[in-house]
């Protein structure tokens, strides 16, 4: 293994783990509990759903490094992949709430694991559906 590929890949994996916690971040700004204060409860539905959100983010953080010939075309690819995943799983939650009165954040912050496995695979869902345009 040569010095410059090893020094790209230790770059690529550096940008793309500062990029995972932003958007981790600003993903928990959309969550009507907070994340980490949950899990310290052990709170299961809401470690659940933020593991489940953690992978969805990576595998599109994996996809997109894997197509992409350059870190900044990863990384802009990756970014707007989140939006439209915060989109999607936005949408849903709404439809869920409306037709069949499933408040997955109130469900998952009261601990019904199986509320946060839903939200979490909805994540996870998006996910696979967005990678597979990369």
């Amino acid at each position: 293994m040569d010095i410059q590929l090893l020094v790209s890949m230790i770059v690529w994996t550096l940008c793309a783990a500062v990029l995972l916690f932003v958007l981790m971040f600003v993903d928990s700004l959309f969550t009507r509990y907070h994340d980490l204060e949950e899990m310290k409860k052990g709170n299961l539905a809401v470690t659940t759903r933020f593991v489940l959100k953690l992978l969805a983010q990576a595998y599109i953080l994996s996809s997109s490094i894997s197509t992409s010939s350059k870190l900044s075309e990863a990384l802009i690819v990756s970014v707007i992949s989140f939006f439209l995943l915060l989109i999607l799983e936005g949408s849903v939650r709404v439809l869920l709430s409306k037709w069949g009165r499933i408040n997955l954040d109130h469900g998952t912050q009261q601990g019904e694991i199986g509320y946060g496995l839903f939200a979490g695979t909805l994540h996870l869902a998006g996910a696979l559906i967005i990678s597979a345009f990369l």
